[in-house]
């Protein structure tokens, strides 16, 4: 968690920079045309001036923000901090999960801490996954990422930490290892399009802005994608998210009959599994076949993710039946 956090500052650093050299380069873009329109105007018609007035322009035009108000940002060292520190992260959370899972002699997700310390550990991982094989520089979701994952395993260590304990008969199948893993891996992929989603509207309402000819403070929102990319991000890693789920629910149904007798019963845990998959089914759907773009599908990306959390939280804790694993 220590360098989860330092990696977590170092990009919330990198924000701030981003603010800061978005606003440097309106400035600076201002200046160029100042000066190509006096000199324009001092001397019309002399060779001297219109050769001042077409550099004036060359500069602007290079330093400008584009017309959605974005802003060229180069490598900063410290998003280049924040990775490594995340890398390192990774390395030291998997090793944490490997001998929880050595201590007790069984994968690691038997209960609410041992599940919040694999799926955080598969959101970093995806996070890492879709860094390297994305078109896209997505390093500035590192922010919401590991801030994600910092209180996520904040919560389940002081909160839902257990010691190791033998399995329940009814957990002591393979089956726990596919449809647990099956739904951690979902989990990962829900979290980046919950992070994309809630980026994509930071980023509408100032394009909005921009396109009412409003002032808008220049922030770091002005060196990410327009939210046409992020929502089309969002909606591609929420889509392979989407067929894990459908497979955690077909795989817990497959397992409910071996272990119960019945595929189907109406558990509070079979019923949240079930309103999940159907939040983002709607969202899938209400994108490709109703036209719902914008802030209505990012919505609806960020309500689906609160379901999943609100299955781990409040249905664990607070709803007994045959799926209490909680460990508490």
């Amino acid at each position: 968690m220590a360098v989860y956090a330092v990696a977590f500052i170092a990009y919330a650093i990198d924000l701030a920079r981003r603010s800061a050299a978005a606003t440097k380069a309106v400035d600076e873009a201002k200046v160029p045309a100042a000066v190509g329109a006096a000199a324009s105007g001092a001397t019309e018609g002399s060779d001297a001036a219109a050769s001042t007035s077409a550099a004036g322009g060359r500069a602007e035009a290079s330093l400008r923000p584009t017309q959605d108000g974005a802003v060229a940002y180069g490598r900063s060292p410290s998003l280049r901090v924040g990775v490594a520190m995340t890398v390192v992260a990774w390395l030291l959370h998997l090793a944490a999960d490997v001998t929880r899972g050595i201590a007790a002699e069984r994968v690691p997700w038997a209960n609410m801490y041992e599940f919040a310390l694999t799926g955080t550990l598969i959101i970093t991982t995806v996070y890492l996954l879709v860094l390297v094989v994305s078109k896209h520089d997505l390093r500035f979701l590192g922010t919401f990422v590991t801030g994600l994952v910092l209180v996520l395993l904040g919560v389940a260590t002081v909160n839902f930490y257990v010691s190791v304990v033998p399995l329940p008969p009814a957990l002591q199948s393979a089956w726990l290892v596919i449809h647990v893993f099956v739904a951690t891996s979902s989990v990962g992929f829900f979290a980046l399009g919950f992070a994309l989603s809630v980026v994509q509207l930071l980023q509408s309402r100032r394009e909005s802005l921009l396109a009412s000819a409003k002032a808008v403070k220049q922030s770091f929102l002005a060196t990410l994608p327009d939210s046409a990319t992020l929502e089309n991000l969002a909606y591609r890693v929420t889509i392979i998210g989407f067929i894990l789920w459908t497979f955690t629910l077909m795989a817990g149904a497959i397992w409910a009959e071996a272990a119960w007798g019945r595929y189907w019963g109406w558990d509070t845990k079979e019923v949240w599994t079930f309103i999940i998959w159907v939040v983002y089914a709607g969202y899938i759907h209400a994108r490709a076949t109703r036209g719902w773009r914008g802030s209505r599908s990012a919505w609806l990306a960020i309500i689906g993710f609160s379901t999943v959390l609100f299955n781990f939280t409040v249905v664990n804790l607070f709803f007994k039946g045959l799926h209490a694993y909680s460990g508490l």
